[in-house]
């Protein structure tokens, strides 16, 4: 490993302490370096907040100059926020060298930002541990390009790939890690999805648990085309300070949306595909003009479906516990119809495995098409 290998991957390594309190902004870390000796380091700690650039550099005082910058990625250019551009910090501060991860997609930056430290007489390196930069911002990417959120798919299932009984018993498939695991995805995401049927099953809270929180709870989303919600459901108790959402569709009944409404609870009316059902596509598109950078769906195998054959999925993590549940009547991952040929499978890239104490974690990436 080089030493610039080593300050990157201490940046990122901080960058990642921002997980799940920056959005909508990207998780950034910076390391500043000077006669082998780190001298200021710092990471973005959320929106309106310094950035990190700016940590590293006030911690170091007059040292800064002629000093090596490590950052994950491409400085900011421009005055559209609450805090002063990062590229006139580093300028000011005498800064000789900036080694950048990856450049910065938003459109406001994308390589200006590179530009301006270049044109200031700063030397610049780019792309040094770049995939692992690209992966630790792969939400804000996304948001920041499409103005839609990055959504993960979570399940646990059997060996055989089932997620409950005939009956719908599903607690517990996979154990204790596996869910611990469960709760910290819920913590690194602006929301949590499922559909009704999950809510009328299991009724859960849909909160963080069993790790930190950080301080925010995501936000609840059920999909309810019809609205045959039960008002008594833990998801509709906004008492913690916990939102939550419902989307259904213009089929529901206008007495329990005002209902509803007048409970604290969002709602919004989604274009209907052509079975009646909410169309995830539309929902996904209506939540990211809502500011929603990232979603973690757990439904049941219909809305994995839905979600899956609808294009919107980034991202599939799947916990397979080592028993196996058969049955042809059994609930498996995805429902809906089966394809007809082989070709139309969705095919995972990128895969990693994991072991989960006695589960199996598996995590791709949907390969677009």
């Amino acid at each position: 490993m080089t030493l610039d290998e080593k300050y990157m991957r201490m940046a990122l390594n901080l960058a990642k302490k921002g997980i799940g309190i920056t959005s909508p902004n990207p998780v950034v870390g910076a390391v500043l370096v000077k006669d082998g000796e780190i001298i200021g380091k710092g990471y973005h700690r959320g929106p309106g907040k310094l950035h990190a650039e700016a940590v590293a550099l006030q911690g170091s005082g007059s040292k800064a100059a002629g000093a090596t910058l490590y950052i994950n990625l491409e400085p900011c250019c421009h005055t559209d926020k609450r805090t002063p551009p990062c590229t006139k910090e580093i300028i000011r501060y005498g800064i000789r060298r900036v080694v950048i991860g990856m450049e910065d997609p938003n459109p406001m930056v994308n390589g200006r930002g590179i530009r301006e430290l270049f044109d200031a007489g700063i030397e610049v390196d780019r792309g040094l541990l770049g995939k692992e930069a690209s992966k630790l911002n792969e939400i804000y990417s996304k948001f920041i390009t499409l103005s839609i959120p990055f959504v993960i798919l979570k399940s646990a299932a059997s060996l055989d790939g089932k997620i409950a009984l005939q009956s719908g018993e599903s607690r517990w498939i996979t154990g204790k890690a596996a869910r611990v695991y469960a709760h910290r995805l819920r913590s690194m995401v602006d929301a949590v999805l499922v559909g009704i049927g999950t809510v009328m099953t299991d009724d859960p809270l849909l909160n963080v648990r069993h790790v930190s929180s950080k301080g925010k709870q995501p936000v609840r989303i059920i999909v309810d085309s019809r609205l045959r919600i039960p008002l008594t459901s833990k998801a509709l108790d906004t008492s913690s300070g916990q939102m939550t959402m419902v989307a259904t569709t213009r089929s529901a009944s206008p007495g329990k949306l005002k209902g509803l409404e007048g409970s604290g609870i969002k709602t919004v009316v989604v274009d209907s595909r052509g079975d009646g059902e909410v169309s995830i596509l539309s929902l996904m598109n209506i939540l990211g003009k809502s500011g929603i950078t990232s979603i973690l769906i757990e439904g049941g195998s219909e809305i994995n479906a839905s979600a899956l054959h609808e294009g919107v999925v980034d991202k599939v993590v799947l916990i397979y516990s080592p028993r196996i549940i058969g049955g042809s009547d059994s609930i498996g991952v995805v429902g809906g119809h089966s394809p007809k040929s082989l070709d139309e499978s969705i095919f995972l890239k990128d895969i990693r495995i994991k072991r989960l104490e006695e589960d199996i974690m598996v995590e791709g990436y949907v390969k677009k098409t």
